[in-house]
């Protein structure tokens, strides 16, 4: 990656005296008693961050736009965002006390870029997972701390999942819910959730609490870029999680709610995302399908058999829910967050409300997926409930 000099020796800073100064300062606040405490110490180490970074993107901003091509300018991107995130991290800015983010010259270049690729002018989730470049098996993160390691090979794994299991779904779409190999995509469907669970449980045994919540996931913070504060990365900033949605018919673009979420997301996705998206909101989902044919074909083989396995991709998306609201957000966000005073609650989600109010709407969404029996939300409960008879399944 980084076809130009400068961009080469940017990426270079990155992955080597970048990511040595943040570990070091990762050391400095865990040993400290109060591990939220950040301004006080390691200023020198801040300072030579501040001053190296800020002297390759002022090389950058002279070199101008080289349109090297839409990877090239995307990691590149994500080599700004990393810096301003971590500026960020080390409250060297802080959006609630600036009216415009005092990193000038790196605000000017993600804002370029941004606008370029039509992308929020920050990191996205995509910049350390699908598309962050290895070189001789190293890919790029903010520390060298095996927490975070550990975190972003399994969220890779999961976000993969997640996209083997919506592009075997969308491609039943053109052959139609009764296609016997409608069957066989759906089992790919499965098989990869199983994926996702398996490494989400990964994650819920092994990853370290404290030193996810107080040294990884301080990164993803919302800062200004400009003038503007952007929301954090989110893990769920793909369309794969979504497409699943839509395509089994648990959630819906009519929602209001769940609507707004998506388009919150779009420019946090690559422009491949945004454009799957797009085309499955308006699409058929595969419960309305086998919900008209139902009276008429119920009690046909190919009824019977895809409709059973399409059942269980269904609950095995809702577990996938399930476990990352109930184990993951409770272990990693909810429980440490509950240890800390007012003063250090502020900004602690990555898409900026308030702990409770992501928990709710999270907890909401989970719902959905899951299909509970809940009258407060657009739940698809009774719906399921009606396939489930069809097949003689019971509640």
């Amino acid at each position: 990656m980084g076809t130009t000099a400068r961009v080469a020796a940017f990426d270079r800073w990155i992955r080597s005296s970048f990511k040595d100064m943040n570990t070091e300062l990762e050391e400095i606040y865990f040993a400290q008693d109060n591990r939220s405490f950040v301004q006080p110490v390691g200023g020198s180490i801040k300072a030579q961050l501040l001053e190296e970074g800020k002297r390759y993107i002022i090389d950058l901003l002279k070199e101008g736009n080289t349109d090297e091509g839409f990877d090239e300018n995307f990691a590149l991107l994500g080599d700004v965002g990393l810096y301003m995130g971590a500026c960020r991290r080390h409250e060297l800015t802080e959006p609630s006390r600036e009216t415009r983010s005092p990193l000038f010259e790196a605000s000017a270049l993600a804002l370029h870029l941004g606008a370029t690729l039509g992308l929020a002018p920050r990191f996205a989730t995509s910049h350390l997972s699908t598309h962050n470049f290895a070189q001789h098996g190293v890919y790029n993160t903010f520390t060298s701390l095996e927490a975070e390691y550990l975190f972003l090979e399994y969220n890779t794994r999961g976000v993969l999942a997640y996209k083997r299991a919506a592009d075997a779904l969308v491609r039943i779409l053109p052959m139609g819910v009764s296609h016997p190999v409608a069957w066989d995509l759906l089992k790919v469907a499965k098989d990869a959730l199983l994926d996702v669970i398996a490494f989400n449980d990964v994650l819920f045994r092994k990853l370290d609490r404290d030193r996810f919540f107080y040294c990884v996931r301080p990164y993803y913070k919302p800062h200004r870029v400009g003038l503007h504060e952007y929301r954090g990365a989110n893990a769920g900033d793909f369309a794969g999680i979504n497409e699943i949605d839509l395509l089994l018919g648990l959630c819906s673009a009519d929602n209001i709610s769940y609507s707004q979420l998506l388009v919150d997301k779009f420019l946090y996705m690559i422009p491949e995302d945004q454009s799957r998206l797009r085309d499955v909101m308006r699409r058929k989902s595969l419960l309305n399908s086998l919900l008209e044919l139902m009276e008429s074909s119920a009690n046909e083989p190919w009824f019977q058999r895809n409709t059973r396995l399409f059942l269980e991709v269904c609950d095995l998306h809702g577990q996938t829910a399930a476990q990352h609201h109930d184990q993951l957000v409770s272990k990693f966000i909810a429980a440490p967050a509950a240890d800390l005073t007012e003063e250090f609650l502020k900004n602690i989600t990555a898409s900026g409300p308030p702990l409770p109010v992501l928990l709710a709407s999270l907890e909401k969404l989970r719902d959905l997926r899951l299909a509970a029996d809940r009258q407060d939300i657009p739940s698809r409960y009774a719906d399921i409930q009606r396939l489930k008879a069809a097949l003689n399944l019971g509640g």
